[in-house]
C-alpha cells in the first residue's frame, strides 16, 4: 500500500518530520523505498545531474515520463511525485490538465509538483478537482532562474518575503497537499510553516519546515559540478566510482582481469572435438 497525502498530513498533525528525496531511476528509487522515505520526487533537477543540462529548462515532459517510469517500478510503497517541467503548466489551465494526466496515466505517479505561487493557483485548483493530488513549490524556482537573476535566496526583503507568504496561502486555498519552500530564510520558512494547516517541506530554509527534500546526487556526492549550500553529503561515491574505474582500468591493461573466477569453461572433450 503506497502513502497517500493522508498519511502525510497526519505525520504534519503529530508533529512528524517528513522525509522526501530525488530519484531518478529503479535501482536508486528501490534503495530509498526500501530504507522507507515516504515522498520521492522525480525531479526536473535530472536535466543538471543526470542529463548534463546547464538548468532546469531544457527537460522535456518525455524525458521526466521516461524516469518517473523506472522510479515508479523501484518504489511500491512511497508517494512518487512527478516534477512537471518547464512550460508544461503555464500556457493554460488544459495544457496544465493535459500534462498533469500523462503522470499519472503514462507514467504511474500519484502526484505532480508545480513550480509557482498566485501564478499558478487556479492550475493548482483545477488538477486537484480532477482527482490529482498537487504539491507547490514556492521561494528558488529553478525553471524560472532567468527571471530571478540566479540561483539566490529568496523572500529576503519585506516585500518579497509578503508575497511569499500570499503565495503560499494560495497554494493552499487551491489544495495543494504540500509545499516546497527553497532557499528561503529560515525565519521566514519558519513563520510561513505557523501559518500553514499543509505540511511545508524545506530546501535550505531551516529546520523548522515540516520535512525536507534533497537531491540524491548531492547527498551521496555522485554530482561534483557543485555543491549546494544546503546540501550535506553523507558519502562521496564520485571518489568511490572514479577508484573503481581506474583499478578496473589498470588490470584490463595489465592482463590481470578477468581471472578464472570471472569466466565460463566447457568440457575438454567439447574442446577436443574442435581441434581434431
Amino acid at each position: 500500500m503506497r502513502v497517500t497525502i493522508n498519511q502525510i498530513k497526519e505525520m504534519e498533525q503529530k508533529g512528524e518530520k517528513i522525509a522526501m528525496l530525488t530519484a531518478y531511476d529503479y535501482p536508486t528509487a528501490k534503495i530509498i523505498d526500501e530504507i522507507g522515505i515516504p515522498l520521492i520526487l522525480v525531479g526536473d533537477s535530472l536535466g543538471m545531474v543526470v542529463l548534463g543540462y546547464e538548468s532546469t529548462i531544457p527537460v522535456t515532459i518525455e524525458e521526466m515520463l521516461h524516469h518517473t517510469k523506472a522510479v515508479v517500478r523501484g518504489a511500491k510503497q512511497a508517494m512518487v511525485i512527478g516534477d512537471m517541467p518547464f512550460m508544461t503548466y503555464h500556457v493554460s489551465v488544459e495544457d496544465a490538465l493535459r500534462n498533469a494526466t500523462r503522470f499519472i496515466q503514462e507514467g504511474g505517479a500519484q502526484a505532480v509538483k508545480l513550480e509557482g505561487g498566485i501564478t499558478v493557483a487556479e492550475k493548482v485548483r483545477r488538477i486537484v478537482e480532477c482527482g490529482i493530488p498537487v504539491m507547490g513549490h514556492i521561494g528558488l524556482t529553478p525553471q524560472s532562474i532567468h527571471q530571478l537573476g540566479g540561483f539566490k535566496v529568496q523572500g529576503k526583503t519585506p516585500e518579497a518575503a509578503a508575497r511569499l507568504l500570499k503565495d503560499a496561502q494560495a497554494l493552499e486555498q487551491a489544495g495543494a497537499f504540500a509545499i516546497v519552500l527553497e532557499t528561503v530564510p529560515a525565519q521566514l520558512a519558519s513563520l510561513i510553516t505557523q501559518t500553514m494547516s499543509i505540511p511545508t517541506i524545506g530546501i535550505g530554509s531551516g529546520a523548522d519546515c515540516d520535512g525536507q527534500v534533497q537531491v540524491i546526487s548531492d547527498i551521496l556526492g555522485s554530482f561534483t559540478d557543485f555543491v549546494p549550500k544546503h546540501a550535506k553529503q553523507y558519502a562521496k561515491l564520485a571518489d568511490i566510482m572514479s577508484n573503481a574505474v581506474a583499478q578496473y582500468f589498470k588490470e584490463v591493461k595489465a592482463g590481470t582481469f578477468p581471472t578464472d573466477k570471472q569466466s565460463y569453461s566447457i568440457d575438454k572433450s567439447v574442446l577436443a572435438s574442435l581441434t581434431k
